[in-house]
């Protein structure tokens, strides 16, 4: 009895060592071959292309002085912020028959451009207010609304299914973005215009004054006098490259006058960048960006793309397309002018998807395959069908689920 009993001991541990060295030699086999394993994961996929470009200002102002002459005394440094009217700089006048021909000149230059400034406002007003610059995204708004309608009954019947009519939401969706990003835009557009105007009141007004002063040499109204240059606009001073002493040039017919200094409103800041050629056709107005500005660590900035250059440019043999993004106002950070910043444009973007590392894919006669795991060391080929990459990362539409082990292919 217990003869038998160590003989059958013996033989279930002889196979359990005969199992145990089958395993660790096919493990062995499988290690020294190379042979890695993964699986499917559920992860968003986000398709996008980059734009590499600069922050600047909406619109920047260069504060040129009406009458030439020696800097007697600046009012400002780089970084104030300033007021409509403000003094920035005052100067030393050398008048001379030339200077006041040139500001008689510069009178009539300037009411020309206040008269053309306020045709070009009355024309934006009456655009506006025929919402003639927003009726088609308002119309293509009011047909996706109707068709979400529509489909939303087909769904109620049965007709089509949940995945279907949530397509069309999302196209309800877009369709109101761009509206209320076009009815933005038109707020904007008629708001530059009327800046624009107040401009050139104020140009032709400090002309008129310059002259009375060259002539009379004193001005009736004392709160606007040509030798002391005031800023045009409401911002911050960005730049100012004169020093006390430096000679100044008024600006005229002739030449474009020294700068004063720059001012501009850095609460309206926009991205301008360029994109390549193999992209710029995916792009779409109103489309999201993030915003990644090399001087600020771990942080995005949400912006909108406004704009796209019709004409491209060569660089370095390449095709490059300007683009042009409204960047949400923030208070967390303040953001320079000149920041260098890339920009990333989402192009499409689907949540909660199986996906597979790119690499494992074995692409034959226009089908996709992966190389499945059906015992030890052994593999089969399943065709799949896969939808958008990221370029690391690719969705799986059909053919593999998170459970099944995968090789990577080296």
């Amino acid at each position: 009895m217990n003869k038998g009993c160590l003989i059958t001991l013996g033989i279930v541990l002889l196979l359990a060592t005969l199992g145990l060295g089958g395993y660790f030699m096919q493990k062995s086999d499988q290690e020294q071959a190379g042979i890695e394993l993964t699986k499917a994961e559920i992860k968003d996929i986000v398709k996008k292309t980059v734009a590499t470009g600069a922050v600047r200002p909406r619109k920047e102002v260069m504060i040129k002085p009406q009458v030439s002459g020696v800097i007697d005394e600046l009012f400002v440094e780089a970084g104030e912020v300033v007021k409509k009217g403000q003094k920035l700089a005052r100067i030393k006048l050398v008048p001379s028959e030339v200077n006041i021909n040139n500001a008689r000149s510069n009178v009539e230059l300037t009411k020309i451009r206040y008269q053309e400034a306020t045709r070009e406002l009355n024309r934006q007003k009456e655009v506006f207010n025929k919402k003639l610059d927003v009726e088609t995204a308002r119309v293509n708004y009011e047909n996706a609304k109707q068709e979400e309608q529509r489909q939303n009954g087909l769904l109620t019947d049965g007709v089509i299914s949940q995945t279907d009519y949530n397509l069309i939401k999302v196209q309800l969706d877009l369709a109101k973005a761009a509206y209320d990003n076009q009815l933005i835009v038109s707020g904007n557009s008629l708001k530059q215009f009327e800046a624009d105007v107040d401009i050139r009141k104020e140009e032709m007004n400090a002309a008129m004054s310059n002259l009375q002063l060259l002539r009379e040499g004193a001005t009736k109204n004392s709160k606007q006098v040509s030798n002391v240059v005031t800023s045009t606009v409401n911002g911050m001073v960005l730049d100012v490259p004169v020093e006390e002493g430096s000679s100044v040039i008024e600006r005229n017919n002739f030449n474009e006058g020294t700068t004063i200094a720059s001012v501009a409103d850095m609460n309206s800041l926009i991205f301008e960048g360029n994109v390549d050629e193999s992209d710029v056709g995916k792009l779409k107005v109103g489309m999201p960006l993030e915003l990644t500005i090399g001087a600020i660590e771990n942080e995005k900035f949400p912006a909108s793309l406004e704009y796209i250059s019709p004409k491209g440019i060569t660089e370095e043999g390449t095709v490059k397309f300007e683009v042009r993004a409204a960047i949400q106002p923030t208070s967390k950070v303040f953001l320079r002018a000149g920041y260098s910043a890339s920009a990333d444009i989402i192009l499409n973007k689907k949540e909660n998807v199986i996906t597979i590392n790119e690499r494992d894919l074995i692409i034959k006669n226009d089908s996709t395959y992966v190389e499945v795991k059906v015992g030890d060391n052994e593999f089969e080929k399943r065709m799949i069908e896969t939808g958008i990459s990221d370029g690391i990362f690719i969705e799986v539409v059909n053919g593999l689920d998170t459970l099944v082990e995968i090789k990577v292919i080296k």
